[in-house]
């Protein structure tokens, strides 16, 4: 019975005893941690150094970047405004050249074409009527100028036969018909005179003698009558015809003057007319012309043999949010559709930090390798370095600049893709038995390389001779011998560390248990360049290089690098540690309970 009763309790208090159970642990994993995390007096006194070691170092340069290929055709959409994609092949395809690649829509572009037919075809008959009208105007002057000649002429010419001919004869008519009223007045006063002396021997009548002298009347009225007419002729008839004739004349030269000169001005005016409707026939069947080329722009067809990359695909935006291209898209014009490379050779492109330019030349060697194609690498030489900076990078930030430079790649292997993601290691010099430290290190005070060694008990500043660092570990000329220990973090606040490069290094980028084949080729490449610097010429590697980073060369180049002893490996960050940065990092270490240090630490024998 009484089993029973324990056995209702318990079931009715099962929650109670959890949550008791669950308060407990939770109190001893609190205490617990709160013990571990209690300061211990021996770790605060820790101090980081470094011991100085001599071997191989490599000086290189890393940086990440993309395959792209050497030789390629970049297809742009030639279609002006937008326009939207009908048909698109897909992605990876190997054409031929004259495959299709892309058709855009071109229902208003036909739509165009036909009201532009239109307009061509009222145009040409516009330029056609202007074209017959200058004929009719020229036709019509030239009958205008004709008939204006000819009335000046009929002018001219009755004033000359008026004046040598109508004149003359109607002035000789006048004085003959004087003569003639003289003579006959002469004979009717002889008869008259005659009359008188019969009359008076009575041998006629007196009506007679009286007719006779009315006759001598009027042969003097006639005389009178005619020199009245040759007097009215020479002082006001041929006076006032020659005016006229003169003034005909005159009407008629003016008359021909108006005529050419409006002649003139119609022909130009229909010249003016036929060349304004030629050109604007020209202009309708240019328009034509370029509607249909853009209409035949709508099918783009594969210059050359090669595969299809779409540009989104190849070619990020600083946007971040292109739209993979596909039909139905809507693309502008001069927009990158289509990267057709046309060769088997390839590139890497890089984006190389100002900093690190003392370093890289022209015709450094280079190790590339592929993320799409693991344990493979391929040789490569720097072809390419931009003169001026990026200016989309420095757009988006200004303090930021990079070169975009080109690696070329000594290799066709077909697996290599436009677009794959890849990482170049530049080799700028390996010695093999070089003495080197952490960067870090290594502080400018009154620009002077300074570093804290440690002897025992006691910190002393020596300056040292720097050569080339790699962002990790710098080479020491002199100053430092090998097992010495060097301050991690100095003591001094203000200072500056002697580096030709911002970004972390990847620790050991090249890293083999032998020489290979592309490691063969970087020694070469380094012999090669190193060669016509004794020679007394000036390579591309050695330009603006200062003595005192050029130490001895020592064995050919391995593959391995300076922690090869200790077999540290580290990831490259990629970030430019500016000396207020990297204060604050020190400050951030020292500031970290000895459990943070320790994981710290942990962390990056980790990485």
């Amino acid at each position: 019975m009484s089993k029973s009763k324990n056995y209702e309790w318990f079931k009715n208090n099962t929650l109670k005893i959890r949550l008791f159970i669950i308060l407990f642990l939770a109190t001893g994993v609190a205490l617990i941690l709160a013990n571990k995390r209690r300061p211990d007096k021996n770790r605060d006194n820790e101090i980081a150094v470094f011991e100085v070691m001599q071997g191989p170092l490599t000086i290189n340069v890393t940086e990440s970047g993309t395959i792209k290929a050497r030789e390629l055709i970049i297809i742009k959409s030639e279609l002006e405004g937008k326009t939207s994609i009908l048909t698109l092949i897909p992605e990876g395809t190997r054409v031929k050249k004259g495959d299709l690649l892309i058709e855009m829509d071109s229902s208003n572009l036909l739509d165009d074409k036909i009201e532009q037919e239109i307009k061509v075809q009222n145009g040409e008959a516009d330029f056609i009527s202007a074209r017959e009208n200058l004929e009719v105007v020229k036709n019509q002057a030239q009958s205008d100028k004709e008939v204006a000649q000819l009335t000046l002429d009929f002018a001219r010419q009755d004033l000359k036969k008026y004046m040598e001919g109508e004149y003359p004869n109607e002035l000789k008519e006048a004085e003959g018909s004087i003569t003639l009223a003289q003579e006959e007045r002469t004979r009717a006063k002889d008869k008259y005179e005659w009359s008188k002396r019969l009359f008076d021997e009575k041998y006629i009548s007196a009506s007679e003698l009286k007719a006779d002298e009315l006759v001598v009347m009027k042969k003097r009225l006639d005389l009178e009558l005619a020199e009245n007419n040759r007097n009215l002729l020479k002082n006001f008839t041929y006076k006032r015809k020659l005016a006229e004739l003169e003034s005909d004349v005159r009407q008629a030269n003016m008359a021909l003057e108006r005529v050419s000169r409006k002649a003139r001005a119609d022909v130009i005016q229909a010249e003016a007319k036929l060349k304004a409707e030629e050109s604007e026939f020209n202009r309708q069947k240019d328009k034509l012309k370029k509607i249909k080329d853009q209409i035949s722009k709508t099918r783009i067809y594969a210059p050359a043999d090669g595969l299809v990359i779409y540009a989104t695909s190849a070619k990020a935006s600083w946007r971040g949010n292109t739209e993979p291209l596909d039909e139905g898209q809507e693309v502008r014009e001069r927009q990158e559709l289509i990267y057709l490379p046309t060769a088997a050779s390839f590139n890497a492109e890089i984006d190389i930090h100002e900093s690190s330019l003392k370093k890289v030349k022209l015709g450094l060697p280079a190790k590339v390798s592929v993320d799409a194609l693991p344990n493979r690498t391929f040789f490569g030489t720097v072809q390419r370095i931009a003169p001026l900076p990026d200016a989309q990078s420095m757009w988006m930030n200004p303090d930021l600049k990079v070169y975009n430079s080109d690696i070329f790649l000594d290799t066709d292997d077909p697996l290599l893709r436009t677009g794959m993601s890849c990482r170049a290691e530049i080799v700028v010099e390996h010695y093999e038995n070089a003495i080197y430290i952490p960067v870090q290190a290594v502080l400018r005070i009154k620009n002077e390389a300074t570093v804290f060694v440690v002897k025992g008990s006691k910190i002393e500043p020596r300056q040292v001779g720097i050569g080339l660092d790699n962002n990790r570990m710098v080479n020491i000329l002199h100053g430092l011998a090998p097992g010495e220990q060097v301050l991690l973090a100095p003591p001094l606040k203000s200072g500056m560390v002697q580096s030709d490069s911002t970004e972390l290094p990847p620790g050991d980028p090249i890293h083999s248990d032998g020489i290979d084949a592309v490691d063969k080729k970087i020694n070469q490449s380094l012999e090669k360049i190193h060669g016509s610097e004794k020679n007394g010429q000036i390579s591309p590697a050695s330009v603006n290089r200062e003595p005192s980073r050029r130490p001895g060369r020592g064995t050919p180049y391995s593959g391995s690098n300076q922690n090869a002893k200790t077999g540290e490996r580290q990831r490259n960050r990629g970030q430019n540690i500016s000396p207020e940065d990297r204060e604050k990092m020190r400050k951030r270490f020292q500031n970290m309970s000895p459990e943070d240090r320790e994981k710290y630490r942990q962390r990056r024998r980790n990485q």
